[in-house]
């Protein structure tokens, strides 16, 4: 990949995709609002990229402003040797990864991305995208605290894990796919994967037995419909 800021080569679209070469030729040319319509396009994926990097939502926003400017200044120079998307994806994390080493400087303290043994790939998938927008409030509300306590465990991961997780089973990015935008080996990708799964499967087990009698509390809507078509049966002459 071409740093930031070199000097300006000629756009190979004939590598790209055609969506992919038709957007970066507009956006050479000075076009905004096909710069406009390749961040709409990628914004959630690059987010929650940063997101799950930096564990802050104010610093995920600032990292990926500034990734989407670098961009900007160096689409020309994008030959297609990757996806685009993926080429997105490695601005996005040079853009936390120095953010987080400027801030472990100002603490003196330098991150560390540890490697972990090579172990075959789990076959579960944990789906922390999709949800129907036509259940019941109640519904609504469960949705939302399972998705904040899984939020949680998924920041509690190391960074190397959990950037990897998200782009696997939360992107559902190939293993090359990952290996490429983290730059890492394709077997790096697998147990790092594989670690984080395990982790966070430990983590929920021990939050369900911590909730314990909690679960499947009966209440709300719930409640409330059943005593009235028990009541409205009562009634019945």
């Amino acid at each position: 990949m071409t740093e930031p800021g070199a000097a300006m080569a000629h756009v190979h679209a004939g590598e790209l995709t055609d969506g992919d070469g038709d957007i970066v030729r507009r956006i050479v040319e000075g076009d905004l609002s096909a710069f406009e319509l390749l961040m709409r396009r990628h914004n959630r994926r690059l987010y929650r990229l940063a997101r799950a990097t930096l564990r802050n939502d104010a610093d995920a926003e600032d990292a990926l402003q500034e990734a989407y400017l670098k961009a900007f200044r160096a689409l020309a120079q994008f030959r297609g040797d990757a996806a685009l998307a993926t080429w997105l994806s490695r601005l996005v994390l040079n853009e936390c990864f120095g953010k987080m080493r400027r801030e472990a400087r100002r603490q003196n303290a330098m991150p560390t991305l540890p490697d972990c043994p090579d172990d075959e790939q789990m076959s579960i998938h944990m789906d922390l995208t999709h949800a129907h927008d036509d259940c019941a409030p109640d519904h609504a509300a469960s949705r939302t605290e399972i998705r904040a306590l899984l939020e949680r465990k998924l920041d509690a991961l190391p960074v190397d894990f959990r950037t990897v997780f998200v782009l696997r089973s939360v992107e559902e990015m190939s293993i090359e796919e990952t290996a490429q935008s983290v730059n890492i080996p394709e077997a790096t990708v697998r147990s790092r994967h594989f670690r984080a799964r395990q982790m966070l499967r430990e983590s929920l087990a021990e939050e369900l037995e911590r909730l314990g009698p909690e679960l499947f509390e009966f209440g709300g809507k719930h409640c409330d419909r059943i005593v009235a078509a028990v009541l409205a049966r009562l009634r019945q002459p």
